[in-house]
């Protein structure tokens, strides 16, 4: 039995999974195309898939800078694109990873660690006051993650942008998806 999604906000975002020829120049077409266009682009995953020949490219757009339906009118016209899809949030699953140095000192190194441990994170780095984290979660929980880690000092921080793909349909064997 299939339930209709939950009421939720109004997205801030579109999040759009674009098959592309793996081909030297198509990034830069389309981003391009976004430039001219004023799309304005929250985040950009890029890597080859299971075949390839291919790409796939997911790209979070700001709701406000971009009309669904012109994204990918104009995505469309490149010779290069394949297959456009929406990801709606509440059928995709999302994932984004985030690389941070933190302050922690002997005294807050714990707190700092039980967080890390919280959100399944990693500890990559020890210095004698910093660490360097990392943690793979769904965007709004790396928000979190992050928003707590902030009173500790955050020296630098880099976040990969998210990536995305649709559920897989309960039950089911196989995918329409290439």
């Amino acid at each position: 039995m299939n339930l209709p999604p939950p009421p939720g906000p109004a997205p801030k975002h579109h999040v759009l999974s674009v098959l592309v020829e793996n081909r030297a120049g198509v990034l830069a077409r389309v981003a391009s195309l976004f430039a001219r266009r004023g799309y304005n682009i929250f985040s950009l995953a890029v890597a080859p898939t299971q075949d390839e020949r291919f790409s796939r490219l997911t790209v979070v757009v700001d709701v406000e800078s971009a009309p669904l339906e012109q994204v990918v009118k104009q995505l469309n016209k490149l010779i290069n694109v394949i297959k456009i899809s929406e990801l709606d949030p509440r059928d995709s699953v999302e994932r984004e990873l985030v690389l941070l140095t933190v302050r922690a000192n002997a005294e807050q190194r714990q707190q700092v660690l039980s967080l890390v441990e919280l959100f399944e994170g990693h500890v990559l780095d020890v210095s004698v006051d910093e660490l360097t984290v990392t943690a793979e979660e769904h965007p709004s929980r790396l928000d979190d993650f992050e928003e707590l880690l902030r009173p500790f000092g955050i020296v630098d921080i880099q976040r990969t942008g998210r990536v995305a793909l649709p559920k897989l349909e309960p039950g089911g064997v196989g995918s329409n998806r290439h």
